[in-house]
């Protein structure tokens, strides 16, 4: 099988790239601690486009694209009408766009002869992540003092692995990708039996280190998948129905190693941290909290929501009986984010197509035969990992999951129904040769790769403010060129909001940076300039909901009270109730 102008292994060194290097880049520049693998992530999946780039546009992903197309307008309605700012709009139409992108590009590498062979090179690029993740995740927990920060990231929760992506829940959703890439490899004779039993093996150990709760769930789906699915060779079967035993005996194993060692690992880490009984559940930042508070912000805003980006702003501004202590900028449920962000008649459409792609694409893969039918059930497992992970967290909003996301549910809704071969080849021109790429699929991967490296630059304008060089300038100067970033305004918007430093625009910097995360510091740089500008009770409405998070940065703030004083903002109580609309202005510079 041929790709336009490329043999299939160059296909596969770009989908193993493009797997493997954003999720393992350690290295990081502030103020965002992934911020460069999300650019990587970018431009490299961009020359995936590139080199798949189809030669029509293929039938089959209309639903999912109509869902992508009406978060689209979300965004843009949230921009154009409301007070998104520009840096946050354009972040989130890129994602959309590019998500589109992989999408089509999925379902025509279905269509064009060389889907089986694309799907195995998806798969060893997830595979290839998922060994190396897991190796990273092994010196995190046993050998720490290895970690530099710079290869390998510090994990930040004793005994708990994170990866290079510093979130346990990430590393145990790319190490179940890369579980139901081992079962195709090792279905497909590409991995032999014993390696991917062994892959296996090492993998779920690394998932027990993560104590991931949803890594654990995950394992389930991949039981459920062999159990389903009986086309599927009785040795791989039972590779995928073995993977809960497995962790199991690397619980077990883990366990009696902690206590050789007195340390606390993987999941009993997690357990001695927050309790075997309520394993977290009273939390005032437990899940459920948060969800209490997300369906209270939809019933106050039903039909139109909040707008897209705007959950921080409106869930940090609302009075709530039983705040969550913790700043979330997300609800941690993909429906409830719809629903919170869009309202409920869009969300309602948003769903119904999403559930409407799961079907087709489920539909599809289960109906096609052979090679094909086994990539594309392989592809739809990989989508519906994603969905799980997204039930209880915001994967999707980070490109090295949205992207391969998108190309696998791409490809399963471009299989063909009830065909049960695919062409071994690409159909050919009239002169005998190999279709050219279309031009528009050739520059949407090039455009991809171009903004990610673009990205990348217009990142350097932050990152200075907060590590400057030699003759990086004053800090008022640093904060004003970050100010001028078409992408990452609100970085130095947040330092010019928190910092006296002219000519930094404090005040562009108090409308743009609060609808990115408002923090401790935010909040009381805020309500400071508000009682400045005379509207007292407006200042004493945003420091009644600081004092809601009982945050320690913000004792000195409320120490006079504690002493009786009663003639600072900060110490009354405010007047009436202000909603949190009173707060935003257009920022859309």
């Amino acid at each position: 099988m041929t790709t336009p102008g490329l043999p299939v292994p160059a296909v596969a060194l770009v989908l193993v790239m493009a797997c493997t290097a954003p999720t393992l880049l350690a290295y990081n520049q502030p103020p965002s601690a992934t911020l460069l693998n999300q650019c990587v992530a970018v431009a490299l999946w961009g020359g995936v486009a590139l080199v798949l780039a189809p030669s029509r546009w293929p039938k089959g992903p209309g639903w999912l694209l109509a869902a992508l197309g009406v978060v689209m307008a979300g965004v843009a309605l949230s921009w154009g009408t409301g007070s998104l700012p520009m840096s946050l709009a354009l972040q989130a139409a890129g994602l959309l766009a590019a998500a589109a992108v992989m999408v089509v590009t999925g379902a025509a590498a279905a269509q064009q002869g060389q889907g089986p062979a694309t799907l195995a090179a998806l798969a060893l690029g997830l595979l290839v992540a998922g060994l190396l993740g897991s190796g990273v995740a092994l010196v995190q927990v046993f050998a720490p003092n290895w970690t530099d920060g710079n290869l390998i990231a510090h994990s930040g929760v004793a005994g708990r692995a994170v990866g290079n992506l510093r979130q346990p829940n990430h590393l145990g959703s790319l190490l179940l990708w890369a579980l139901a890439a081992a079962a195709l490899l090792a279905e497909r004779r590409t991995l032999p039996r014993w390696s991917a039993w062994a892959c296996c093996a090492v993998m779920v150990l690394a998932i027990e280190l993560t104590a991931s709760r949803t890594g654990a769930v995950g394992l389930a789906v991949l039981l459920l998948w062999a159990a389903l699915d009986r086309r599927l060779s009785p040795p791989t079967r039972w590779l995928l129905a073995a993977l809960p035993l497995l962790y199991a005996i690397a619980y077990v194993g883990t366990g009696w190693w902690g206590s050789y060692s007195q340390q606390a690992l993987g999941a009993g880490a997690r357990l001695a941290a927050e309790g075997a009984a309520s394993a977290g559940i009273d939390s005032p930042n437990s899940r459920l909290n948060i969800w209490g508070n997300a369906l209270s912000l939809i019933a106050a805003n039903p039909w139109a929501g909040v707008g897209f980006g705007e959950f921080n702003l409106a869930w940090t501004l609302s009075a709530f009986a039983n705040r969550p202590t913790a700043f979330f900028d997300h609800t941690h449920n993909l429906a409830l984010q719809l629903a919170a962000e869009l309202g409920l008649p869009a969300a309602a459409a948003v769903l119904l197509l999403l559930a409407i792609a799961v079907w087709q694409a489920a539909r599809r893969a289960w109906c096609a035969e052979g090679d094909a039918g086994l990539a594309a059930r392989c592809a739809w497992m990989l989508v519906l990992l994603a969905l799980l992970h997204s039930l209880v967290e915001y994967p999707l909003w980070y490109a090295y999951f949205l992207l391969p996301a998108a190309l696998a549910w791409g490809y399963a809704l471009g299989t063909p129904p009830k065909l049960a071969q695919l062409p071994s080849h690409l159909p050919a021109t009239a002169n005998g040769g190999p279709l050219r790429p279309a031009a528009w699929a050739l520059a949407a991967g090039l455009l991809m790769t171009a903004a990610g490296a673009f990205a990348l630059l217009d990142y350097q304008r932050v990152v200075v403010i907060y590590a400057p060089g030699d003759g990086a300038g004053t800090l008022g100067e640093r904060i004003a060129r970050g100010q001028r970033s078409p992408l990452f305004a609100h970085h130095a918007d947040y330092a010019a909001a928190t910092n006296d430093a002219p000519p930094a625009d404090a005040a562009l910097g108090l409308a743009r940076a609060t609808h990115s995360l408002l923090d401790t510091r935010l909040m009381l740089a805020w309500a400071r300039h508000l009682a400045a500008k005379g509207q007292l009770d407006e200042a004493r409405w945003l420091a009644q909901r600081l004092r809601e998070f009982k945050n320690t940065e913000a004792e000195s703030f409320f120490a006079p009270c504690a002493s009786g004083a009663i003639d600072l903002f900060q110490c009354q109580p405010p007047q009436r109730v202000h909603g949190w609309r009173e707060f935003t202005q257009p920022a859309r510079h």
